[in-house]
C-alpha cells in the first residue's frame, strides 16, 4: 500500500472521527428549532414616530434591552433576541406554549401614569353626554369598571420606580396587589403629591388604562404605593415584573408571528423523519441494485455522508462563535434532498467508470480515468447549487436558513464522500484483489442515438404555452395566490377530538365578527381545521371554540400571522434571492464555458422551471409562500446540475471530435449523459416524493413544488437549454 493511499486513509478515518464526536449525543450537540420543539417566533416593530433625537436612535437597543430583561425574568431558556435594522426586533422563545401570557409581557409598553381624578360631578356629567372638558378625559376603572373623569396632566411617572412586587391585601378576600417602591426623589414627589390631595382619588394608568384609583386618606412619605385591581397571582406577577425591569422606549406591536405548539412540533419530527427514512431507503436500494458492488461503495459513501451532516451541525457553534446547530423541519427535509443529490456524483463516476471499461480499458485505469473525467462535472455542478444555498440563507428567515444550511454541509460533504472516499474503497479492493477484471453493473438504459434537437421548436411551443396557461392563471389570482408570508394575515390551525362541524365553527367566526374568515378542513385528518383572518383575533376565537366545543380537547397547533409590512418585507427578499442566484449563476456558467451563449441558455432554462412550477401551483390552488421559494432556489441549484454536466461533456466532445458541428455535438452529448439524467433525477424525484407523501402539511407545498421543478429541470436541460445554445452558437453549426 502506497504512502498517498495511506494518508487518505488516515484522513478518512479522522474525518469519521471528528463527526462522530460532533454528532453524538444528538440531543445536545443539536438543538431542534421551534417548528420542532415548539415555541414563538415574534417580529416586533418599534413605534419611533414620537421620538426624536438620540432618543429615537437609541430606542431600539434600549427596547432590546427591556425585552431581555423580561424574559429573563419570564424564566425561557435557549432564547434570541435580536435587533433588525433600525426598528425591528427578533425574538425567539422555544418551548413557549403560553402564547397570551407571553405577549402580554414582551409587548406591554408599561408606561406607568398617576393622574388626578376629578372630583366635580358636573364635569363627570358633561363628559358622560359626550362633552369632555378641556384639560381631561375621560376613562373607566379596569378595578370595578366604573367611569372616571381623569385631569389630563400626569403628575408623576413610573420612571422613578425602584421595584415592584406582589404581596396580599388583609382584607377578607385575601386579594393580590402590586407595592410599588420609588427612588428617593420619586418619594420625595409621591410624599408632596399626596400631602396636597388628600380626599382626592388618584388614578394609577397602565399603558393609557386605568389599573386602579384609590383615595388619598393621608400624605405617604414612605415613598410606597399600591395598584390594587381585579387580579390573580399570575396576572399580579406579570404586572410586577413589567414594572419591575422597566418600560419600553417606544410602543411596540407584532409585526410577525410563527407560534407552533408542541403538539405539532412533535408531529413534525415524526412524519419528518419517517419521510427521510423512506427517501433514503429507496436511495440505498437503488444503488446496491443498479450498480452492485460500486453501488454498495456508493451506499458506504452516503452513510459517511449523512454523519458528516450531523457532525457538520454539531461542529458549527465550535467553529462560528455565536452560530447554533438547529435542526428544523425544513432541515430534515434539506438532509433526506442532499442525500439524493448526492446520488449525482455517485452515478456521474460509476457510468464514466464503465464508458472507461467498454472502451477496453483495465479497472484500475478506468477508475482512474472515470473520477478524472467525472470531476469537473462534480465539481462545477455542486458550486452553482451551493451558490442557491448561500443565497437562501442569505434572504432566508429560521427554518428556511435551517434548510440552507444543511442543504450546504450536504453538498459539501457530498463532494468530499464521493470523490475522496468511495476512489479509496476501489482502491484498498483493487490492492487486495478483491476486485480485479470487471466491476458489473446493470444497464437498464441503453446507447441512445436520438436527435433531441430536431424538435427543438415543437418543444419550444409546450414550454411557452404551459408558462403561458400558468402564468394567466397566477395573474389572475392576484393577492390570493400568495400565503400569508407574502399577502400578510394570520392562520391558526387547531386539533379536535373529533371533526368538527365547519358550519358550527362558522358560526362562532360570525359571533366575534370573523364571517369573512377562510376555513380549511383537511381531508386526511378531517380533525384539523385551518382558519384564516385578516386581523389577530387569536386570543377571543380560542376562547369561543372552547365554550363551543367543550369537550373536544382543543389544541392549538400553529399560528402564523404577517402584517403587511412585513409582508412586503418578505416578498422583496424572496424576489433578491431568485434575481441574484441567476446573476450568480450566469457568471460563473460564463467563466467556466467560456461562452456567455452557454450561461446564457442555462439561466433561460432555469427561469423555465421556476415559472413552469410557479404556473402548475397555480393551477393546482397551491399558495406561494416562504418554502415555495426555498423550493424554486432549490430547483434552480439541481436544473443546472443537469445541465453543466451536458455543458461539460460538450466541452470535452468539442476536443475529441474537431470535425463534429455544434449540433451533432449536442445531440451526442445529450445521448452520452441520458442515463444519468434519467438515473440520477429519478433517485431524487423518490425522496421529494417520501416528503410529498409522508412529510405531513407544512411541507407539501415545498415537495410538491420540487416534484414538479425537478421534472421541468430535466426537460428544459434537454430540450429548452441544449437547442437555444444551438440557436445562440457559431454560424453554419446546424
Amino acid at each position: 500500500m502506497n504512502k498517498n493511499l495511506l494518508y487518505r486513509i488516515l484522513l478518512i478515518l479522522g474525518v469519521i472521527g471528528v463527526c462522530a464526536y460532533f454528532s453524538f449525543p444528538i440531543n445536545k450537540r443539536i438543538n431542534l428549532g421551534l417548528d420542532l420543539q415548539g415555541g414563538m417566533h415574534l417580529l416586533l416593530k418599534i413605534d419611533t414616530s414620537h421620538l426624536s433625537g438620540q432618543a429615537k436612535l437609541d430606542a431600539c437597543d434600549r427596547a432590546v434591552e427591556v425585552i431581555r430583561n423580561r424574559i429573563d425574568e419570564f424564566g425561557v431558556r435557549e432564547t434570541s433576541i435580536q435587533k433588525q435594522g433600525e426598528d425591528e426586533i427578533v425574538v425567539q422563545l422555544p418551548g413557549v406554549t403560553d402564547r397570551e401570557r407571553a405577549i402580554e409581557i414582551i409587548g406591554k409598553t408599561a408606561m406607568l401614569e398617576f393622574k388626578l381624578v376629578s372630583d366635580d360631578p358636573e364635569k363627570l356629567k358633561s363628559a358622560l353626554a359626550g362633552v369632555v372638558p378641556e384639560g381631561y378625559e375621560l376613562k373607566t376603572s379596569a378595578s370595578d369598571n366604573q367611569p372616571l373623569l381623569l385631569e389630563s396632566k400626569t403628575v408623576l411617572v413610573g420612571d422613578s420606580l425602584t421595584n415592584a412586587s406582589v404581596r396580599f391585601d388583609q382584607s377578607q378576600f385575601n386579594e393580590p396587589i402590586v407595592s410599588l417602591q420609588f427612588n428617593a426623589e420619586g418619594a420625595k414627589k409621591f410624599a408632596e403629591l399626596t400631602a396636597s390631595n388628600i380626599g382626592r382619588r388618584l388614578a394609577i394608568v397602565l399603558d393609557g388604562k386605568v389599573q386602579s384609583a384609590p383615595s388619598i386618606r393621608e400624605a405617604i412619605p414612605s415613598g410606597e404605593a399600591v395598584i390594587t385591581g381585579r387580579f390573580d397571582a399570575q396576572s399580579a406577577q406579570d404586572l410586577a415584573l413589567i414594572l419591575r425591569v422597566g418600560a419600553l422606549p417606544a410602543p411596540m406591536h407584532i409585526e410577525e408571528e410563527r407560534t407552533v405548539g408542541p403538539l405539532l412540533g412533535q408531529d413534525s419530527i415524526n412524519k419528518g423523519v419517517k419521510a427521510s427514512l423512506i427517501g433514503a431507503a429507496a436511495v440505498f436500494i437503488f444503488m446496491a441494485v443498479y450498480y452492485l458492488l460500486a453501488g454498495l461503495i456508493s451506499n458506504i459513501a452516503l452513510l459517511l455522508n449523512f454523519l458528516m451532516i450531523l457532525g457538520g451541525l454539531g461542529a458549527l457553534p465550535v467553529l462560528f462563535s455565536g452560530v447554533s446547530a438547529t435542526l428544523t423541519l425544513p432541515g430534515i427535509a434539506g438532509i433526506a434532498l442532499s442525500l439524493g443529490m448526492a446520488v449525482d456524483a455517485n452515478v456521474l463516476i460509476n457510468e464514466r467508470i464503465r464508458e472507461e471499461l467498454k472502451a477496453g480499458r483495465s479497472l484500475r485505469l478506468a477508475i482512474t480515468n472515470g473520477y478524472a473525467r467525472a470531476f469537473s462535472a462534480i465539481f462545477d455542478s455542486n458550486l452553482t447549487t451551493l451558490i442557491a444555498a448561500f443565497l437562501l440563507f442569505q434572504f432566508g428567515t429560521g427554518p428556511i436558513r435551517g434548510f440552507a444550511v444543511t442543504l450546504t454541509i450536504g453538498l459539501i460533504s457530498s463532494m468530499f464522500t464521493a470523490i475522496v472516499v468511495t476512489r479509496v474503497i476501489f482502491e484498498v479492493l483493487l490492492n487486495l484483489g478483491w476486485i480485479k477484471n470487471s466491476l458489473p453493473m446493470l444497464n437498464i438504459i441503453g446507447e441512445t442515438k436520438i436527435d433531441f434537437i430536431s424538435k427543438k421548436n415543437l418543444f419550444y411551443a409546450v414550454s411557452l404555452i404551459v408558462i403561458t396557461v400558468g402564468l394567466f392563471s397566477y395573474f389572475k389570482k392576484g393577492s390570493q395566490a400568495y400565503g400569508i408570508d407574502f399577502a400578510g394575515g394570520q392562520l391558526q390551525e387547531y386539533s379536535f377530538k373529533t371533526a368538527p362541524e365547519i358550519d358550527k365553527v362558522r358560526l362562532v367566526l360570525k359571533k366575534i365578527n370573523l364571517g369573512d374568515a377562510s376555513i380549511q378542513q383537511f381531508k386526511d385528518n378531517p380533525k384539523v381545521i385551518l382558519i384564516r383572518t385578516s386581523a389577530d383575533n387569536n386570543i377571543a376565537l380560542t376562547q369561543e371554540l372552547k365554550k363551543a366545543f367543550p369537550n373536544d380537547d382543543l389544541q392549538i397547533l400553529k399560528i402564523e400571522r404577517v402584517g403587511p409590512v412585513a409582508g412586503k418585507h418578505l416578498k422583496e427578499k424572496a424576489i433578491k434571492a431568485l434575481f441574484w442566484s441567476i446573476i450568480g449563476i450566469l457568471i460563473y456558467v460564463s467563466f467556466r464555458f467560456k461562452h456567455f451563449n452557454f450561461a446564457a441558455a442555462g439561466v433561460i432554462a432555469l427561469l423555465h422551471d421556476v415559472l413552469v412550477t410557479l404556473g402548475v401551483m397555480s393551477l393546482t390552488n397551491r399558495q406561494i409562500d416562504l418554502l415555495s421559494i426555498t423550493a424554486f432556489l432549490t430547483i434552480i441549484g439541481y436544473s443546472i446540475n443537469d445541465t453543466i454536466v451536458i455543458y461539460d461533456r460538450v466541452r470535452e466532445n468539442s476536443r475529441l471530435y474537431r470535425k463534429l458541428s455544434l449540433r451533432e455535438l449536442i445531440n451526442l452529448s445529450v445521448n452520452q449523459t441520458l442515463a444519468r439524467t434519467l438515473l440520477t433525477s429519478g433517485v431524487t424525484l423518490c425522496v421529494v416524493l417520501a416528503i410529498l407523501f409522508f412529510g405531513g402539511d407544512v411541507l407539501s407545498n415545498f415537495a410538491f413544488a420540487l416534484f414538479v421543478g425537478f421534472i421541468s429541470g430535466v426537460y428544459s436541460t434537454v430540450f429548452i437549454a441544449s437547442p437555444l445554445v444551438l440557436s445562440w452558437g457559431r454560424k453554419g453549426s446546424r
